[in-house]
């Protein structure tokens, strides 16, 4: 989807998710020193307006100016500072270097998604945190939910190839990992991408 689909959708809601942050940024990154962080897809704000309330100095980056000022309201609603940028992560060069790095369900044909995480990687300042989460390839025939374009779809492996070609990560965690979603039918698992590395080179 494009810009114009995501502002679309996005004003279409008063929260297209909702106001809490994701159970993984909570478990991966909760127990971490707050230090900078850099949301890269970031939304609606929900993870970086919870990063802030953490102690972390936040920004969160994404091309849909409907969903970052959402994220302004909640981020002034719950009275935490985040900056905020509007700008498409295929073109976008980070500015500096970042304590902690989450890139949490972006979604990109291989040859993008592949230049993206590795502009993330490089984000991570020395001792620094990665944590990318997104939809795993099998969760289309699998899991449930998410996009149903199996080449927007990623496993760990493939992220964890990214992160090693980038160079100088230690890698935490890679796996994928259940997620129960709430159904018609009642909950059903949904099937994620998780790694979590950090920057030890």
């Amino acid at each position: 989807m494009e810009r114009e689909e995501w502002d679309e959708r996005y004003a279409g809601h008063e929260l297209l998710w909702h106001a809490e942050p994701n159970r993984f940024v909570v478990e991966e990154v909760g127990g971490l020193a707050p230090g900078t962080a850099l949301d890269l897809a970031c939304g609606e704000g929900r993870n970086a307006v919870w990063l802030a309330e953490q102690g972390w100095r936040a920004t969160g980056v994404d091309f849909s100016a409907v969903a970052l000022a959402k994220g302004r309201r909640m981020a002034e609603q719950r009275g935490v500072t985040v900056e905020w940028i509007e700008s498409d992560l295929r073109e976008w060069e980070p500015p500096g270097r970042f304590d902690l790095v989450i890139v949490m369900y972006l979604h990109l044909p291989e040859q993008t998604r592949r230049a993206t995480f590795a502009t993330a990687a490089r984000a991570v300042a020395p001792g620094g945190t990665i944590l990318v989460v997104g939809h795993d390839r099998e969760n289309l025939t699998a899991g449930t939910g998410g996009p149903q374009d199996e080449a927007v779809l990623f496993t760990a492996a493939e992220v964890v190839g990214v992160l090693d070609a980038v160079g100088g990560f230690t890698i935490r965690r890679a796996e994928q990992v259940r997620r129960q979603v709430e159904t018609e039918d009642g909950p059903v698992d949904a099937l994620d991408a998780l790694v979590r590395a950090e920057r030890t080179a």
